[in-house]
């Protein structure tokens, strides 16, 4: 383990070297490449030197245990040490997070789909309540989001929206919320003040490039029509929405909320890729079934993940058994708790599954 520290270690300073020569900074291929990848050791190499230089300061306080000392200065020593042997322990558990194997999706974008499932107009409200979320969220990260394609009812609610995250990390913040998110509350449709259940799915998946998922235009069909508002009527004269379908997968993405029929083409395609990717991860998790499940699930959209209660003001993710009683301040982006949790459970589970390298020694 510390052989393959030292080795990640070196590789970040030579890259200094490297981002530094006059040959990679005129070169904008090689500048771009070189900084991403030391901006991915970067973590891992603070880490690494501030565990050296406690390593370092930890082996000189037990050298100096064994001096003669006055008993004052064997109070300092031993509490010098305890410390050092505490912040040593949490470096080394930090450590083991950091080079457990990174998702390669985890820096990319993401297209989230919401759809309002059971419930009616009641599910197609908290779809929109879940986007409003999401996007609130993604402010608090610095993050853009762009609408691809929706569908409304008629009060205000969506049937579906399809949308796009840009910014870096946001698939590693947004993949634990894919399932069936559900609501509890009395609805504004409802008379007798009764409670509702009603439920949303909610799909996340990465942006996939070009190269990353190869389309072949023969494989491809392109439909154009006019776009729509609410209750399917026309909102303009020009076929610039567009439908793509997969041929070989029968998978179809469409887009209608850009202003060119180009536009639509080029975000249904994107929107295309990504479901391409997300069937294809799903057939290998079926092929290693259970074992690739861990605690906080498959990411399945019928897999329910969280319930969003009203009267207690109360938000319960089942994956980990977490509630907060702040419903409020989570429905307005304040979800990092949530994420921070879902992130570490995901790290713990792959630290019990040995998905790690070894222990610092």
């Amino acid at each position: 383990m510390l052989d393959r520290l030292q080795a990640l270690a070196d590789r970040y300073e030579k890259l200094s070297e490297l981002l530094c020569d006059p040959d990679v900074t005129s070169d904008t291929k090689k500048l771009r490449e070189f900084s991403k990848e030391q901006s991915d050791l970067q973590e891992t190499y603070d880490a690494y030197m501030e565990y050296k230089s406690v390593t370092e300061q930890h082996d000189a306080a037990r050298a100096m245990q064994n001096e003669k000392l006055d008993d004052e200065m064997k109070e300092l020593v031993k509490m010098e040490l305890e410390e050092l042997t505490e912040r040593k322990s949490e470096l080394e558990e930090r450590i083991k997070v950091l080079m457990m194997p990174k998702d390669p999706n985890d820096d990319k974008n993401v297209i989230v789909e919401i759809r309002g499932a059971a419930g009616g107009d009641e599910a197609a409200l908290f779809a929109a309540d879940l986007y409003r979320m999401y996007t609130k969220f993604a402010e608090t990260q610095g993050w853009r989001v762009e609408v691809l394609d929706s569908s409304t009812n008629d009060l205000g609610g969506f049937k579906e929206i399809i949308f796009m995250i840009n910014g870096k990390g946001a698939y590693s913040k947004m993949k634990f919320e894919s399932g069936a998110h559900r609501v509890q509350r009395i609805p504004t449709t409802e008379s007798g003040g009764r409670i509702h259940t009603s439920t949303s799915t909610v799909g996340v998946m990465p942006e996939m490039e070009e190269f990353d998922v190869e389309i072949h235009d023969s494989d491809i069909r392109v439909d154009t029509f006019c776009s729509s508002g609410a209750g399917g009527q026309s909102v303009n004269t020009t076929k610039s929405a567009v439908r793509v379908t997969h041929v070989p997968t029968g998978i179809v993405a469409t887009c209608q909320d850009g202003k060119s029929q180009n536009s639509n083409k080029e975000k249904a395609l994107q929107v295309l890729r990504a479901r391409i990717f997300e069937k294809m991860q799903q057939e290998e998790m079926e092929k290693y079934g259970a074992e690739r499940k861990s605690k906080v699930g498959t990411g399945d959209r019928s897999e329910r993940i969280r319930t969003y209660n009203f009267p207690q003001s109360r938000v319960t993710d089942h994956r980990i058994g977490m509630t907060l009683h702040r419903l409020d301040a989570v429905l307005n982006g304040d979800m990092g708790e949530i994420v921070s949790a879902l992130t570490i459970a995901s790290q713990t589970d792959q630290m019990e599954k040995g998905e790690y390298a070894a222990h610092v020694d």
